[in-house]
């Protein structure tokens, strides 16, 4: 096996391994206890760029904060510290995240034209070392300056206007809360019936990441019955995309959705790549609900 696909492996593996830890512990990784966190509810972004990490690194960043107690959401590679005109402390270990993407070999671009066929993609993974600003000194003020917390209250008003700018069909009553692919409509209980009203909207964008998935959207397979591996993968992938959505708009729910705990290890202990997908999903799922936050005023 060639060193790079060594490397791939080994990191999907530790990141599935560490996934499964802490799912076996009865915690789930996309819904940290934000109560205990100096940082706050927040996706984790670079300091540099200003750019928000997305998929499996959300998780990766997430565990890290919460585990070592970082007051800071922001992030910066050994380089871009240095850029920035400071430097990471001497001693500090780094956090490994990764870039997932695919690209066409230049034979293969050949090969595929002489013969009329389309190229073949070969996927790579890249290992990134990156720092919290909590490990560096020396950083600009820009760079260290605290992140903005959403008003919870104004917070609260976004998720109303980004659910009402979808457009979807969303009925409120009921017991349950589900979403029907076939009939491309969300169902969520009133608000009274959550102990705490919060959480009444991370389970609406739990449904509504369900509902990103329809054919004329995101068109992922919502094609498998209660129980099914398929099943899980979808539940798997709307909580992620509940979880980022929340964090995004600064909303910072109690509720703990660990109903399918059992069949999430099952699939992720049969596949190393299937949480990088599912995040990567996630990832999209949230985007494409985001897309909409401000359509309702």
């Amino acid at each position: 096996m060639r060193a790079d696909r060594i490397e791939r492996a080994n990191l999907y593996s530790e990141v599935t391994n560490r996934i499964i830890a802490e799912l076996e512990e009865g915690r789930l990784p996309w819904v940290q206890p934000w109560d205990s966190a100096a940082c706050g509810c927040t996706m984790p972004q670079n300091a540099g760029t200003g750019r928000k990490y997305s998929g499996i690194n959300v998780l990766i960043l997430w565990a890290e904060i919460v585990a070592k107690g970082y007051a800071s959401q922001r992030w910066l590679t050994c380089r871009q510290a240095e850029a920035a005109g400071g430097n990471v402390r001497r001693g500090e270990k780094g956090t490994v995240i990764c870039y997932a993407d695919r690209f066409t070999p230049k034979a293969e671009a050949e090969a595929a034209r002489g013969e009329g066929r389309e190229a073949r993609q070969v996927a790579f993974l890249k290992r990134f070392v990156v720092f919290n600003i909590d490990q560096c000194e020396g950083l600009p003020d820009d760079t260290i300056a605290p992140m903005v917390r959403p008003d919870p209250v104004l917070a609260i008003a976004e998720a109303d206007a980004l659910i009402a700018a979808t457009g979807a069909r969303v009925n409120i009553g009921g017991g349950e809360a589900f979403y029907s692919p076939s009939h491309d409509f969300v169902q969520v209980p009133p608000q009274a019936a959550f102990h705490e009203p919060v959480n009444w909207y991370r389970t609406a964008l739990h449904e509504l990441g369900h509902w990103t998935g329809h054919a004329s959207r995101l068109d992922r397979d919502q094609k498998g019955g209660f129980g099914s591996e398929t099943y899980a993968k979808e539940e798997l992938v709307a909580e992620m995309a509940a979880a980022f959505t929340c964090a995004s708009l600064g909303i910072a729910p109690t509720v703990r959705h660990s109903d399918y705990i059992a069949s999430w290890l099952s699939v992720l202990q049969g596949d190393d790549k299937a949480i990088f997908r599912a995040a990567s999903q996630a990832s999209k799922a949230s985007d494409f609900l985001l897309a909409f936050a401000g359509e309702g005023e």
